[in-house]
């Protein structure tokens, strides 16, 4: 909703794509420091930031809704509200992920992810559609009541999320460690005595370890990826996504509805929308089915349809044929973008995680470059020519980290494909 309802806001009081995929681009600004989110959550937990992160969102949309009811709300206010958000939200995907990946066993974890996508994209077409019908009826201020309050809501929430059943897989984890204790042999017992021993006499002579910076932890996870083909290979594909996919399905659909469709914010809504409900469904595929692909594999082949048919859409004049390839768009976006999620954490060492996923979505830094670039071409080349070009380059690139990567990613025996 608010994405919308901002978007429409700044492209229409101010008249420029320019000024659209500025504000776009401010969304994601803070894309450099989510890494260090993950770091945090590995150190004090992935809930406790993701309530902080929420009460900023609150916090934030509760400022615009005062500034719209006073009336002096100006797109200068919402570019400076979008930027203060967007130094937090790019770091919200991972965080959320990295606190499903603790609460639910690596088996059921493909499923668990597609749930979780399912609840985001219904959130989305609700979002798309009530959006912009909502200011159109009651007004800027009364909109963002609505969004304000569901922030509030999500803070509420969250403040529970992962309790009980982080609670029950760290007894589950205690008596796993006991029985393997308990087998080990007179030496190893012997052994892990000595280490005691040592360590309580470096403690008393004043030497006590201390903990890591969190510059060296994320030197380590930065480490740890790229010495690990199969999620060197992922982070790459994410950023490629994110540099030449997402601006054209999600950033300048403001851009497609009123200059190539000459249609109104309720169209606006329709476009979001179909594009979400498509990945609802790829969503609800895959939570069924989910257990039996390579998802490797997968990824790959469903990034290049997504790019094909975001090439189709691309020279579409009309809704009524735009949106039905947006939705097929939607659904191969669900079919590379989970499985690359749940690769990530199932392949992942436990103490990596919230790091690894942290740097995965420093690939989001692709989306604001991606669109302050297709502005300006916008401008001179227009919409069809500039997209092309997007899908075009994402195409080859994808090809080559497909080859580059193929024994990591598609060898059936490889890690990313296991079942």
């Amino acid at each position: 909703m608010e994405t919308l309802i901002l978007g429409w806001y700044v492209l229409v009081e101010t008249g420029s794509v320019l000024m659209l995929t500025v504000f776009a681009s401010l969304q994601y600004i803070g894309t450099l420091f989510a890494p260090m989110f993950g770091v945090m959550g590995d150190r004090i937990g992935h809930r406790n930031v993701l309530c902080a992160m929420r009460a900023i969102y609150a916090t934030l949309a509760t400022a615009v809704m005062t500034f719209a009811y006073t009336g002096v709300l100006t797109p200068v206010h919402v570019l400076v509200i979008a930027a203060l958000m967007g130094l937090v939200r790019p770091s919200d995907i991972g965080v959320r992920a990295t606190l499903i990946g603790e609460t639910i066993p690596a088996a059921q974890l493909m499923g668990a992810m597609s749930i979780q996508r399912t609840t985001q994209d219904s959130a989305r077409i609700a979002g798309a559609l009530t959006g912009a019908g909502l200011v159109a009826m009651l007004g800027m201020g009364p909109a963002y009541t609505v969004v304000a309050s569901f922030y509030a809501i999500s803070f509420v929430l969250t403040l529970k999320a992962g309790r009980a059943h982080a609670a029950l897989l760290r007894g589950a984890d205690a008596v796993r460690v006991f029985a393997r204790f308990s087998d080990t042999s007179a030496q190893h017992l012997l052994g892990a005595a000595a280490k005691t021993s040592a360590v309580q006499t470096t403690a008393s002579a004043g030497e006590v370890p201390t903990r890591a910076s969190p510059w060296r932890d994320l030197k380590a996870g930065l480490h740890y990826v790229w010495t690990t083909p199969h999620l060197l290979a992922m982070i790459c594909l994410a950023f490629l996504i994110n540099l030449t996919a997402f601006p054209l399905l999600n950033g300048l659909q403001p851009y497609v509805a009123r200059e190539i469709y000459r249609t109104d914010q309720t169209g606006l809504g329709y476009i979001v929308a179909s594009a979400a409900f498509g990945a609802l469904l790829g969503s609800i595929a895959l939570s069924r089915y989910g257990g039996a692909i390579r998802a490797g594999r997968m990824m790959i082949v469903a990034c290049a349809v997504w790019y094909a048919l975001l090439l189709v859409f691309a020279h579409l004049q009309h809704p009524g044929a735009g949106i039905p390839v947006l939705m097929l768009a939607g659904f191969a976006q669900s079919l590379s973008q989970i499985p690359m999620a749940a690769m990530l954490l199932t392949t992942t060492e436990v103490r990596f995680r919230g790091r690894v996923m942290g740097i995965r979505m420093l690939a989001i830094y692709g989306l604001p470059v991606g669109l302050l670039i297709s502005g300006p071409l916008i401008d001179h080349f227009g919409y069809p020519v500039t997209a092309t070009l997007y899908c075009g380059v994402g195409l080859a690139f994808t090809a080559l980290i497909a080859v580059r990567w193929r024994a990591h990613l598609w060898r059936v025996a490889a890690p990313a494909n296991t079942r």
